[in-house]
């Protein structure tokens, strides 16, 4: 966690390597739910259903806002890399800054525009009279924190281009730390209830970035004077543009794949949408399990590509796509073996875990069929080959719509299943044939 970086980008590119990167990611990874669940366990000991759901409802609004701004981690982690690859400090620091300074507009715009945006959010998803008072309440002080939670993807993204996963880390331990002391002193100690639990998060967000410039302050040092001059560079600045424009269109389609799949399942009753939401967990334990490879390969590549070192590029692809495979074969049999297990974990419901175990080996085959893809990204984002990575985005959902308009109808919710699987195959075929014409044309 010092102002240096962990590791030269000229040095040698071992497995040990990529697990000093990987690994701290997916044990942080790990910790991602575990606040959720501190925020709605420590609300529920208030007694009633209503703060739980306007605590519920507001989390899954902020969540779907601040996802949409996700781009300026990846953007971030790509273009650091290769100015840190490159031996660029200036520049390194100057993709710092430029970010976020991005980073604070938005935020601002959040906060100034609080109120349409939270009038908009209960509009789409009305709720009882008491749950949306609460909820406004809660969204109301939580978007105070939007700077710096938007501010955190730029600085995390920055961190992991110089191979500094554990300064990520401490980043997130502070401000869970911070945020789980603070319910319990807001709520169960002061009786704040709801605000409580929102006032916690704030000021556990703004800490966290306090505690993040802190850990870049190398990009604030003796070469800020020379970053700031190259702050307005019209060429810097477009490439920024197009990089994050490119990697928000395809995390855009991306998501409207699974928005189509819920909607899909829909229609099958509500105990089958139930399973297949239970079923989705499995997906995101597989996500967050295996994006250390991917991030991995967004600063190995990165920082190769550069130095222009077309051998170390072809090395880091192949190393973080053997481990991905590796590590997603190790799910598939843990699903297969503990997965009624952890079906019964996730609902009591006897129908639905009865339903979601019918469709068990889907997720079996899910790791499997995704890592491929979800590594690819991890290439193509440390390349800042995102315009290649937003045009096979969107060839794949086209197949994915296709299949979904095929199968769903024919086989009910296996089709519905299978046209995902087919989604997850069409990414990897795709970006696989996309990924070795690139790495020809790099020399690789």
């Amino acid at each position: 966690m010092s102002g240096v970086a962990s590791a030269a980008p000229t040095a040698p590119l071992t497995h040990r390597r990529i697990w000093k990167i990987a690994g701290p990611i997916i044990l942080s990874n790990a910790t991602v739910p575990l606040l959720g669940a501190v925020d709605t366990g420590v609300v529920g000991q208030m007694g009633a259903a209503a703060p739980i759901g306007a605590v519920g409802l507001g989390a899954v609004v902020l969540a779907m806002v601040y996802w949409a701004f996700g781009f300026l981690r990846m953007g971030t982690s790509g273009l650091a890399a290769q100015a840190h690859g490159a031996g660029d400090e200036a520049e390194r620091a100057a993709i710092l800054l430029r970010a976020l300074i991005v980073a604070g507009v938005l935020g601002l715009v959040l906060i100034l525009g609080q109120a349409l945006l939270i009038q908009g959010a209960l509009a789409l998803a009305p709720a009882s009279a008491e749950v949306e008072s609460l909820a406004q309440t809660y969204l109301s002080i939580r978007l105070w924190g939007a700077p710096a939670t938007i501010g955190a993807y730029a600085i995390t993204g920055w961190l992991l281009a110089l191979e500094r996963p554990r300064a990520m880390i401490a980043i997130q331990l502070l401000v869970n730390g911070i945020n789980v002391v603070l319910d319990l002193w807001f709520v169960l100690g002061l009786g704040w209830g709801v605000a409580g639990v929102a006032s916690a998060s704030v000021i556990a967000e703004w800490s966290g970035i306090v505690l993040g410039l802190w850990l870049c302050r190398q990009a604030f040092g003796p070469g800020l004077v020379q970053a700031r001059a190259r702050l307005a560079d019209r060429s810097a600045l477009g490439r920024m543009f197009a990089v994050n424009r490119d990697i928000m269109l395809r995390s855009v389609a991306l998501h409207l794949c699974f928005v189509a799949f819920v909607f899909f399942g829909a229609g099958f009753g509500d105990v089958t949408l139930a399973a297949n939401q239970v079923n989705l967990q499995f997906l995101e334990i597989t996500a967050y399990a295996l994006d250390g490879f991917a991030f991995a390969a967004e600063t190995l590549v990165g920082q190769a590509v550069g130095a222009r070192a077309p051998g170390q590029v072809k090395r880091a692809v192949k190393m973080t796509l053997a481990w991905g495979l590796i590590g997603s074969l190790l799910l598939g049999l843990v699903f297969a073996l503990a997965g009624g297990a952890l079906i019964d974990v996730m609902t009591t419901a006897p129908d639905v875990r009865a339903e979601a175990r019918h469709y068990l080996p889907w997720m079996v085959m899910a790791p499997i069929l995704g890592t491929v893809a979800w590594t690819w990204d991890g290439v193509f984002i440390g390349a800042t080959l995102t315009r290649e990575m937003r045009q096979l985005m969107l060839a794949s959902a086209a197949i994915y719509a296709l299949a979904l308009a095929v199968l769903a109808p024919a086989f009910g919710n296996h089709g519905l299943w299978a046209a995902l699987m087919v989604l997850s195959v069409a990414r990897s075929a795709l970006m696989t044939r996309a990924g070795i014409a690139a790495l020809a044309r790099f020399g690789a």
